[in-house]
């Protein structure tokens, strides 16, 4: 019974030893989604920015953005982003008439992701 109470107690202290600590990205878009909604192709520039937070507590920083076709990378986020801070990445749509489902890749330092990865999503209507 006492061993069993040791090895309970050392599962439970090394737990906290894998708590995620680090950088973590956080957007404010829900589900990383931004919805353009219905929008017609003229007066619409297609331009949308997803905004995030380091809620970790080391450094961020932002490797890599890939879009699929139809959608450009205006901007994104070029130095460390420290504990506390926030950043955008913008994209551009090309308002193509049609449906609108297009996904952006963000690869960081995030710990609160699988590997770092990201999927950014876009969806909509462009009459």
């Amino acid at each position: 019974m006492k061993n069993s109470l040791i090895i309970l107690a050392l599962v439970a202290f090394s737990s906290f030893g894998f708590a995620q600590s680090g950088p973590k990205i956080t957007f404010s878009a829900k589900d990383n989604t931004i919805d353009y909604g219905t929008v017609s192709k003229g007066s619409d520039s297609g331009i949308r920015a997803f905004e995030f937070t380091n809620t970790g507590d080391a450094p961020l920083q932002i490797t890599s953005i890939q879009s699929t076709s139809s959608c450009t990378i205006l901007s994104k986020q070029t130095s460390t982003i420290l504990p506390g801070k926030s950043g955008k990445i913008e994209v551009k749509y090309n308002m193509t008439p049609g449906p609108i489902r297009k996904t952006i890749t963000v690869e960081t330092n995030a710990v609160n992701y699988e590997e770092g990865r990201v999927a950014l999503k876009i969806k909509g209507d462009v009459n």
